[in-house]
């Protein structure tokens, strides 16, 4: 279910048009695109690809792909970035994307103790020129959805979804 006007579903429904950072993986329930106007390189977003509004609103079938996801997006995210953690956070209130989505952002071991925790979004929000490029963020895409079909087939207690788009 796809609903007008919401950023979320209009690039979804668009899927297979997207550039690499709004597909960096995905499958029948979840898509994976890096967070725009972000100044950390890698912060991503995992949002469901039918409108919800509410975690309570996920299936069955949707929250156990997303703890799978969390996980694996986490895992790519050490290897493509060397980040020493990933903070994974979910509001859904900025206005125009309260469709659910759940940030899963890169922890670099530089960074700054101001930004840490729920200070890392101090770092979203930038305007154009402060934020990653589009250029920077579909090359970090690339190196992710290279990196998780390289160990779809290898994951230990494979239970969840495939990584191909």
């Amino acid at each position: 279910m796809i609903n007008p006007g919401c950023f979320t579903c209009e690039n979804t429904g668009r899927f297979d048009e997207l550039p690499p950072r709004e597909r960096i993986a995905a499958d029948e329930r979840w898509r994976v695109a890096h967070a725009v106007g972000t100044r950390l390189p890698g912060w991503l977003v995992l949002v469901p690809r039918r409108h919800v509004l509410t975690i309570a609103d996920l299936t069955d079938a949707e929250a156990a792909g997303l703890g799978y996801w969390q996980v694996r997006l986490s895992r790519a995210l050490q290897a493509v970035t060397g980040c020493v953690k990933t903070y994974v956070v979910q509001f859904a209130e900025a206005e125009g994307f309260g469709h659910v989505h759940f940030h899963v952002v890169p922890r670099p071991a530089d960074l700054p103790a101001d930004r840490r925790g729920p200070n890392v979004f101090g770092f979203l929000g930038q305007p154009d020129g402060q934020a990653v490029s589009a250029d920077q963020m579909d090359v970090v895409a690339s190196a992710l959805t290279q990196w998780l079909a390289r160990t779809a087939d290898t994951a230990q207690g494979r239970h969840g979804p495939s990584t191909g788009q």
